[in-house]
């Protein structure tokens, strides 16, 4: 078995500065954007821990809890949360700072799993992960619940219309 990392190990952030090509015709940024921007860093997040490439399998929740206007400072961070055998639950945070007020606003919440593969994309193990702080242990100890969700939502008949 792999030596579990803190989840401080993994942990990144990403700064921007949201621009009018960023924005829809409310000058707030696109959706797809932060989508995007989240993804990446829950590459780079799950690289790092698993000391290999990863693959997106499932973004498992994204609450948009206020926007962030063009001109705004937007902060993607994040850290592997949970761990499977090769999978890793990310859990990223994006905030905006109003570099006029000093107004910093969480804007968006996302829970991603990332797999790591191989060259020929056959999962590899991961090793697991522990928390140092307070808010990393809230993170860990909430894990399994979020993973048994995500095995139901599996689990679930899928139907079209």
């Amino acid at each position: 078995m792999l030596e579990s990392l803190p989840m401080s190990y993994s942990k990144s952030v990403q700064t921007r500065l949201v621009l009018p090509p960023d924005t829809n015709h409310m000058n707030t940024i696109f959706g797809g954007k932060v989508l995007a921007y989240i993804d990446e860093i829950a590459a780079i997040i799950s690289m790092k821990h698993a000391k290999m490439q990863t693959v997106t399998a499932s973004f498992d929740s994204v609450d948009f809890i206020s926007p962030i206007r063009s001109g705004e400072i937007m902060e993607v961070e994040g850290v592997v949360s949970a761990t499977g055998r090769s999978s890793m639950e990310v859990y990223v945070r994006v905030s905006s700072l109003n570099p006029a007020t000093n107004e910093r606003r969480l804007t968006t919440e996302s829970f991603v799993t990332m797999v790591a593969v191989d060259g020929e994309g056959n999962t590899q193990p991961v090793a697991p992960v522990h928390p140092e702080t307070e808010e990393e242990k809230r993170l860990f100890e909430s894990g399994p619940a979020r993973r048994d969700h995500r095995k139901a939502k599996r689990d679930m008949p899928h139907s079209f219309f």
